[in-house]
């Protein structure tokens, strides 16, 4: 589901989730309103951008309703095509192209069942103690905003959120409104700056852009650092692209860029591919220019580097996307950095960060990167609370838990997802049992990926660059970059690259922990079974994908 509203109109109109199989002959989007399910005819918002599609069917249907559409990359299936909704929430990994290549333009959703909370004074007494929890806290990233687009923001909170986050709406000088926040609200700004000399309104344009089109920006910023390392390699040239580098950070070069790549215009179908189907097509040396920021099969930018976090690399490896999990090791290092350089109310201290890690990840190994030891348990740790938060569809921005801020201890709780799940459904189910829960959705999702061609060890790889080139800041190349080690003390990762050899024994001993063949990585018949999943065992076992 999505953030925002989409996703709990869908709830009241009954549906839990919605399985659409086929592709339709013409462009159609599918309208659901409780017990009536239409397939309508779309060609008239074939080629309208998402928010235009979004407004056109909210005007036909009424303002209740609630759309998540396409946009033209999702048209002409953009591998990192994205949908967007209600509130401008979207979602990335290519699931517009999936639409695409249905015809299926949008998805109209409304409905009347509020469902029944099975306790709800027990609810209401867990949000009461989650918002304490919640006060005063920032989330990290989002400190940074330039003063000048604060005076035109407004909070966002999507429904039901227990105390909002740093979501907002701004509104441009033209009048023009909508979502600025998070990666995608920055993902130009650098750029737009140097271009023009000063902080302007382009950045708020170019992620409207994208969301219009329907264009990842993690994907489009791991595009950007590449065209510039290609053009100065003398690979790519103005001739090549129809684009003029020179020109990157104004509005008319990032109006250019997503329409080429929206539309597969020229170059722009090169680009659509992702970036490295992109470095592959071009060839001559444009796989070695992709850089150290890119950590992930989707092209997307990295919120951390294996090479510095030793777990990340077993967490990029084995997940389909990489940004949620990764918050979990990457905040918490980030909150012991402010305690190392004294910053003011920091208190994430040695003592604490490893009194965090005994609680959440199981030892206190899973925070020190001077040894691989205890990364496959941290990893798989993560993973099925992930898992089971994601499918209670709990944010990450509202459900951070790992520390508090306004306790003795500090220690997060991590109950409270499992007390908000016997809350609502009335099921009494602890932690355990919710993680538990969390491992058969990892194991079935793996098993899709599998059926898929993803086939285990063989697939769980890491980029190149990361067993080959030292780390370096990128920012400030004499950061010798610190991180946690035995006892929480500082360690020094510049130079550091993720040893090969050190790497695949870390993927056996996370294979064996799930329960899985180590010498393949491929899940096995009897651990399928175990988790009540013998039907997929039996599926995969006759393709040859199970041990």
């Amino acid at each position: 589901s999505l953030v925002g509203s989409w996703g709990a109109q869908l709830k009241f109109a009954g549906y839990d989730g919605i399985l659409i199989q086929g592709k339709s002959e013409r462009p159609v989007y599918l309208f659901i309103e409780e017990d009536t399910v239409q397939i309508s005819d779309a060609s008239t918002l074939w080629g309208k951008d998402a928010v235009e599609t979004r407004e056109s069917l909210k005007g036909e249907l009424g303002n209740s309703v609630r759309v998540v559409a396409i946009g033209p990359a999702g048209e002409n299936m953009v591998t990192f095509a994205t949908i967007l909704a209600d509130d401008d929430s979207s979602a990335s990994c290519g699931f517009g192209a999936v639409m695409g290549s249905k015809n299926l333009k949008a998805i109209v959703v409304r409905g009347h069942r509020r469902p029944a909370v099975a306790k709800p004074e027990k609810l209401r007494e867990l949000t009461r103690n989650l918002r304490k929890l919640k006060e005063g806290a920032t989330e990290p990233g989002f400190a940074a905003r330039p003063a000048e687009a604060v005076l035109k923001m407004k909070s966002q909170v999507c429904y039901s959120c227990i105390n909002g986050c740093a979501r907002a709406v701004f509104e441009a000088t033209n009048g023009e409104r909508g979502k600025f926040m998070c990666q995608s609200a920055f993902f130009y700004q650098i750029r737009s700056q140097i271009y023009y000399k000063e902080w302007n309104e382009v950045p708020f344009y170019a992620n409207r852009l994208c969301d219009r089109y329907g264009l990842d920006t993690r994907v489009m910023t791991s595009l950007f650092f590449w065209l510039t390392r290609c053009y100065k390699a003398g690979i790519l040239t103005d001739a090549d692209t129809a684009l003029s580098m020179s020109k990157l950070g104004s509005l008319e070069f990032i109006e250019a860029l997503v329409k080429k790549i929206s539309l597969r215009d020229g170059f722009g179908d090169i680009l659509a591919r992702g970036l490295i189907g992109a470095a592959d097509a071009v060839g001559s040396g444009a796989n070695e220019l992709i850089t150290d920021y890119v950590t992930h099969s989707t092209g997307q930018i990295f919120d951390g580097d294996p090479r510095v976090h030793n777990v990340t690399g077993l967490l990029y490896a084995m997940q389909p996307r990489e940004h949620a999990v990764i918050s979990e090791i990457s905040g918490l290092v980030g909150k012991w950095h402010d305690w190392l350089k004294g910053s003011e109310g920091a208190y994430v201290s040695p003592q604490i960060l490893q009194a965090i890690s005994r609680r959440l990840f199981g030892d206190e190994s899973a925070v020190d990167f001077s040894t691989n030891e205890g990364k496959g348990n941290a990893t798989k740790n993560i993973q099925d609370r992930w898992s089971a938060k994601e499918s209670l569809i709990l944010c990450s921005f509202a459900w951070r838990f790992a520390d508090v801020a306004y306790s003795d201890d500090h220690v997060g709780d991590p109950t409270l997802e499992s007390q908000a799940f016997s809350a609502v459904t009335g099921r009494e189910v602890d932690e355990e049992g919710l993680n538990k829960m969390g491992e058969v959705i990892f194991n079935l999702r793996r098993a899709v990926f599998a059926r898929e061609g993803r086939r285990g060890r063989e697939s769980e790889v890491l980029p190149e660059i990361f067993y080959t080139k030292p780390f370096k800041d990128t920012i400030n190349p004499e950061d010798p970059c610190l991180v946690p080690g035995k006892d929480g003390e500082p360690i020094p990762k510049k130079g550091a690259v993720v040893d090969r050899e050190e790497f695949e024994r870390m993927k056996d001993d996370y294979y064996r922990l799930r329960g899985w063949d180590v010498t393949t990585g491929l899940q096995t018949e009897s651990k399928l079974t175990e988790l009540k999943l013998a039907d997929v065992a039996g599926e995969l076992g006759k393709m040859n994908l199970t041990r």
